[in-house]
């Protein structure tokens, strides 16, 4: 007889993700970065951030990337990578048109912010399978310790 207090009528969800698209579409806009330190859809590479008890660990996915042709370097809390990435497109000339080019290409810069209690010194860096991880590991001041009690 009475419907429930806590379902809404319709797909209310469904309504503000649908007005979020159109609102994208008509100013032209990309959604909004998922935090303070994040960029928005689009930027190269893309990353993946997240702190430990004893690291920050950044995962830059760059796939098709020679490692030798990335570029890793802190200062004053900023960590930065940057490098080229070639373009593999065909030239276009009366026999070759290219249709669709959703890979970028060109030369690429990030900038990250990072957390005051990092050790600059210390920073490790590997690239597996496309995915560049970066370790920053943090002061020993800065980590958590157990304190014994007497």
């Amino acid at each position: 007889m009475y419907p429930s207090l806590t379902r809404f009528p319709g797909g209310l969800f469904s309504d503000f993700d649908m007005l979020q698209r159109q609102v994208e579409r008509l100013v032209g806009a990309r959604a909004w970065p998922s935090s303070i330190r994040a960029a928005g859809r689009g930027a190269f590479p893309a990353i993946n951030m997240g702190v430990t008890a004893d690291a920050v660990e950044v995962y830059a996915f760059a796939p098709g990337l020679d490692p030798a042709s990335i570029d890793v370097s802190i200062d004053k809390g900023l960590l930065v990578i940057s490098g080229e990435r070639a373009s593999e497109l065909p030239e276009e000339s009366e026999k070759v048109s290219v249709y669709a080019a959703e890979r970028c290409s060109g030369a690429f810069r990030r900038a990250i912010s990072l957390p005051d209690d990092v050790d600059a010194t210390g920073v490790k860096a590997t690239y597996n399978d496309g995915v560049l991880r970066i370790a920053i590991p943090k002061r020993e001041s800065a980590k958590p310790r157990r304190i014994e009690i007497r």
